[in-house]
């Protein structure tokens, strides 16, 4: 979308912007460019031309990938676009605050979730064990409302096998893999963007708890 005034209303002559389509059929903006004729007056910007001269320059106020909150208003807006289709939403996997959640069924197999939980930590990816005294159902329940994408429950079955039994929200399946190629499918999403790890405990038994 290219906007441009035949009388000067802002400190901007022209401005551009990328647009998509909201769920509602509206267009939103997601990036923002404007050509600026009034600032580099305004604030004393300068620039010594050809000829010698002092002059104040155009300045392009130039945001190619938009603000933040943009970005992810958009990503959440194509969740609800999938979610009407009949797909699950979720937020891309390098995004999502937890890529992976290991669910023991009984406390005796929190040992093998905790040694799990980080040997996948270390390999650049965001995993937690939901270690509290709650029903499995509602675990998992909790985890698909998180839109996490990968949840491992672990029981004695699991414990004992050599692979991983993974429940994938994208497809809706439950299959087994090996712990490499588990890590290979990750990363074939994930390795060429940004990581930080999980900025909280990865037991949920230790995070706050807000009580209603």
């Amino acid at each position: 979308l290219v906007e441009m005034w035949k009388e000067k209303f802002f400190y901007f002559v022209l401005k551009w912007e990328f647009n998509f389509i909201d769920n509602l059929g509206k267009a939103s903006a997601l990036s923002t460019d404007q050509i600026d004729v009034e600032n580099g007056h305004r604030y004393g910007i300068e620039f010594v031309d050809e000829n010698n001269t002092a002059q104040n320059p155009i300045i392009l106020h130039n945001s190619p990938s938009g603000a933040i909150e943009r970005i992810i208003y958009a990503l959440l807006e194509k969740a609800a676009y999938d979610s009407k289709k009949g797909k699950k939403p979720q937020l891309p996997l390098w995004l999502a605050p937890t890529q992976v959640r290991i669910i023991p069924l009984k406390e005796e197999f929190y040992d093998y979730c905790n040694n799990l939980c980080n040997k996948i930590s270390g390999q650049n990816v965001r995993v937690d064990v939901d270690d509290r005294n709650e029903s499995i159902g509602k675990r998992i329940r909790e985890a698909e409302k998180e839109w996490i994408q990968y949840i491992l429950v672990i029981g004695e079955k699991e414990a004992s096998s050599e692979n991983l039994s993974i429940r994938d929200r994208q497809t809706g399946n439950v299959r087994e893999v090996s712990f490499d190629e588990f890590m290979n499918e990750i990363h074939e999403q994930t390795s060429d963007k940004p990581f930080t790890g999980i900025n909280q405990s990865q037991h949920l038994s230790k995070r706050p708890q807000l009580m209603v």
